[in-house]
This record gives C-alpha cells, sequence and structure tokens, in this order.
C-alpha cells in the first residue's frame, strides 16, 4: 500500500448509466394517454359548446348593466325603464331550445319566467314588467330608483340563473 494521495491526474471519469427513454415500454400506458386525450378533447369540445350556447346570456347581461348606467343618470330613466321588459323578452326569444314566448304577456309571461327561474320571482313581476312598458311617462317617473333597480336586480339574475332544457 502506498502513503501517497491519489493525484487529479489519476481520477477517471464515471460511466453514465444508459439514457432512459420517456415514452411508454408498454400498450396499457399508450391506451391510458388515448383515453385521458379522448376525456379531454370531449370536456374541451362540450364546454365550448356550452359557452356558444350561453352567448345570448351574456350579451343580454352586458345589456342590462349598460341599463344599470342609464338607470343612474335620471334624464335616461325612463328610456332605461323602457328598455327593460323588452330585453328580457329577447333573452327569453333567443334561449336555445326557442320557446314560443313572443305572444305570451300577463299570467302567461308570469307562469313562463317561474318555471324557468332557479330563484322566485314576486308574483307580481310580469305585471311591473308590463307597467314599465306600457304606463305614462310621468308614472316612471314618480317611481321611486329603489324599485327600478330593485326590478334590474331581478331581471340580471333571472337572465344568469333561469333553466334552459338541454
Amino acid at each position: 500500500m502506498s502513503d501517497k494521495a491519489p493525484t487529479i491526474d489519476q481520477l477517471q471519469e464515471l460511466a453514465l448509466p444508459p439514457a432512459i427513454s420517456y415514452t411508454p415500454q408498454t400498450w396499457g400506458w399508450w391506451l391510458l394517454l388515448a383515453v385521458v386525450l379522448l376525456g379531454a378533447l370531449w370536456w374541451g369540445v362540450r364546454y365550448y359548446r356550452q359557452w356558444q350556447r350561453d352567448r345570448y346570456r351574456r350579451e343580454g347581461l352586458e345589456q342590462l348593466e349598460g341599463l344599470l348606467g342609464l338607470l343612474g343618470d335620471h334624464s335616461q330613466q325612463i328610456v332605461a325603464l323602457r328598455q327593460l321588459p323588452e330585453l328580457l323578452k329577447r333573452v327569453a326569444l333567443s334561449m336555445p331550445d326557442r320557446p314560443a314566448v313572443g305572444n305570451l304577456g300577463g299570467a302567461q309571461w308570469q307562469a313562463f319566467l317561474e318555471r324557468t327561474s332557479r330563484e322566485p320571482l314576486p308574483p307580481d313581476f310580469s305585471r311591473q314588467l308590463a307597467h314599465l312598458a306600457y304606463a305614462p311617462e310621468h308614472q316612471l317617473l314618480e317611481l321611486a330608483p329603489e324599485q327600478g333597480q330593485r326590478l334590474l336586480a331581478l331581471s340580471m339574475r333571472w337572465v344568469e340563473t333561469h333553466h334552459v332544457a338541454a
């Protein structure tokens, strides 16, 4: 045995292990990968279709938010209140299953709104909407701002959450 310590010149590089492939080695992993990819594709297509189907909701909510801004302006209050019932009817007509709501009014319109709503609506909701559409301007000016905002909030909640038959 030698007392001399090895020098750096005597060091040798260690052999590296062979590279390990990251590709699956058995058919089961390929099958699992295919199932996961197909599931992700199915979910993506389904999500995209639902997103496209709910486009009318997004547009309706955007217009309702515009009405909310108009409702804050006293000079535009009547315009905003008059547009609210028409906007709700347009949203209902744009629903994917195309319900025949164009000629509904009064109790039938109220029944439709309640049937499709996920939350309870006031029993006179359709009457209040008809009042907004047809009342003389001086009656709309006498309407309390809180009542207009409440009707707008109820309408927004209905547009956000109403049930559509799939």
